[in-house]
């Protein structure tokens, strides 16, 4: 009940944030971003104080990504790799360097998407679409079970809720192109980003595994931490901006 309640106060905060605004999407995604760099660093067993050094820099590219400076762009995208190596020459930490690139690419992303003309729409789309693969992947690995996918490294995953979440992902594009006029490129490839939200749970769990801890935080009871949350969104958004904004891709 506590995981049901507090998953739904998340998505309600999402919502919201999502038509409050440019800056106001922005500064979540930034306090996420950080977060999410913490954690990443407790994950790779970093030191406090290359932890916040690496926070430090990831917060350089964030800042610049604000609407009222550069925002999501090329400039912001060689800030972030500049971050990134930054990292890794004065710590001499790889990972710790990768994490930038893993949690600055999707924030770049989504404010990226955000900023585009029918950006509520598209933000709406990415993020319900990963909402839409977990119920249902979940649904149908319950009540359906069956072989495992991985179960070395995440041991719940099954095949039927691979499909299942692809399932109801296709679903939920469809609705989207019948309500809000979702471009038939974007509602094609629902299904498919239900697979690519997937590949991100598995990361993460095996990074989780790596460092031989059940979560990588504590802030959302029932929940854990803020990549818990927020795995698959992490692969999911880049793709997302991808197909979003290339009009090449338009059909």
């Amino acid at each position: 009940m506590l995981r049901i309640v507090v998953g739904i106060a998340l998505i309600a905060i999402a919502l919201a944030t999502i038509v409050a605004g440019d800056i106001a999407f922005w500064v979540v995604c930034v306090a996420l971003g950080l977060l999410m760099m913490a954690e990443w660093s407790d994950l790779m067993k970093t030191p406090p104080s290359l932890k916040r050094l690496a926070q430090f820099a990831l917060f350089v590219p964030l800042s610049v990504m604000a609407p009222i400076m550069a925002g999501p762009g090329f400039f912001t995208l060689g800030l972030l790799i500049g971050a990134a190596f930054f990292i890794v020459i004065v710590t001499q930490r790889p990972m710790l360097a990768a994490g930038a690139i893993y949690v600055g690419m999707p924030t770049l992303a989504l404010l990226a998407i955000r900023e585009q003309k029918e950006g509520i729409v598209f933000t709406l789309w990415v993020l319900a679409s990963v909402w839409a693969c977990d119920i249902g992947a979940y649904t149908a690995g319950r009540l359906i079970g069956g072989p495992k996918i991985a179960p070395a490294i995440s041991p719940n995953k099954t095949w039927a809720g691979l499909i299942g979440g692809m399932a109801f992902a296709g679903v939920f594009g469809a609705a989207m192109h019948h309500a809000y006029g979702l471009p038939l490129r974007l509602t094609l490839t629902t299904p498919f980003l239900a697979v690519v939200a997937q590949a991100g749970d598995f990361y993460e769990s095996w990074l989780k595994r790596r460092a031989g801890v059940k979560d990588s935080g504590n802030i959302f009871p029932g929940h854990g931490g803020v990549l818990d949350r927020l795995d698959g969104l992490v692969p999911v958004a880049p793709v997302a901006a991808f197909l979003v904004i290339l009009p090449r891709f338009y059909f």
